[in-house]
């Protein structure tokens, strides 16, 4: 006796369920122009500073900025002499990299002791460390110039003797204001490294000291390094307290060195677009240096469901 398997029939497709539910392309096509939009609104400005930062002024005085033409390089090159670029560098350099070794440092020390040890004052401690964060700089001015003229320095480092008008003082400035931010993002990411992990570390006889330098520091890489990027960048743009505490115009950080570019009765903005460019070029080869380790820093957790 012969058996026959006969196939269920076909189920014919429809519009419908065919592919699922119709896909509304209306919205879609709004969205992706919303985006596009905002995208070239955003990129416009800075594309038009390059632009210009590559155009004659009297070309542009002449023509004017819609057309094309008059490209040099000469803007750069007076706008490096002109503006004491080298010296701005150089000082940006003693501010930032000092500044931002200094906020990692001391800000992992606290959100490590935050996380690991159970304290009944962890909350206000962390709240403040925070507290920094939340006043205004403009409020502090007078309190700040005050303290920093009264604290003597030996001779060796600072020139007039005090905390006022040293490099330290402006390294100081940037760590107690930016030591908040750092310590509550990775007070956050520490605490979501697995208790478990440290427990067998203390079997193993692993200090605290090793369990914070060798287990919880690597671990943290790539929160650090996406730190290390927003840090570095804050630091470098910093304007308000180098003009205020940097009373030698020999010390100012690479920001200030833009005023050197504005005329008394005009502005040559073909020339402090490339002085600009000169002054972001540093910020950008930190970030495309990170960038890897920046982006797996922000999306830390974002696929835990």
């Amino acid at each position: 006796m012969s058996m026959t398997t006969v196939a269920p029939p076909a189920r014919q497709a429809t519009p419908g369920n065919a592919a699922g539910p119709p896909r509304r392309r209306g919205p879609r096509a709004l969205l992706h122009a919303f985006l596009i939009v905002v995208s070239l609104s955003w990129v416009f400005p800075l594309a038009w500073a390059v632009i210009n930062s590559f155009r004659d002024y009297a070309y542009t005085t002449e023509h004017g900025y819609a057309s094309f033409g008059g490209f040099t390089f000469a803007n750069y090159a007076e706008a490096w002499e002109r503006g004491n670029f080298a010296q701005g560098f150089l000082n940006s350099l003693i501010i930032t990299v000092p500044a931002v070794v200094l906020v990692l440092l001391l800000s992992s020390c606290t959100a490590f002791v935050l996380a690991r040890f159970n304290y009944a004052f962890n909350l206000t401690l962390l709240g403040v460390f925070l507290a920094a964060n939340l006043l205004p700089p403009q409020a502090l001015l007078i309190p700040i110039f005050r303290l920093y003229r009264q604290i003597p320095l030996p001779e060796w480092m600072s020139d007039s003797g005090s905390l006022l008008g040293s490099y330290w003082g402006l390294i100081l400035i940037n760590v107690a204001f930016q030591m908040g931010f750092c310590t509550f993002v990775l007070s956050n990411y520490m605490k979501t490294v697995p208790r478990e992990i440290y427990e067998s570390a203390e079997i193993d006889g692993a200090s605290v000291w090793r369990q914070y330098w060798q287990l919880t520091l690597p671990l943290c890489r790539p929160a650090l390094a996406a730190l290390a990027v927003l840090q570095t960048t804050w630091v470098y743009n910093e304007f308000f307290w180098a003009t205020v505490l940097i009373q030698d115009f020999q010390k100012l950080p690479i920001t200030s060195s833009l005023n050197n570019l504005r005329g008394q009765f005009f502005v040559d903005y073909n020339l402090l677009s490339a002085g600009s460019v000169l002054v972001a070029l540093p910020v950008l080869v930190v970030f495309f240096a990170l960038q890897k380790q920046f982006v797996s820093g922000l999306t830390l957790g974002s696929t835990k469901g």
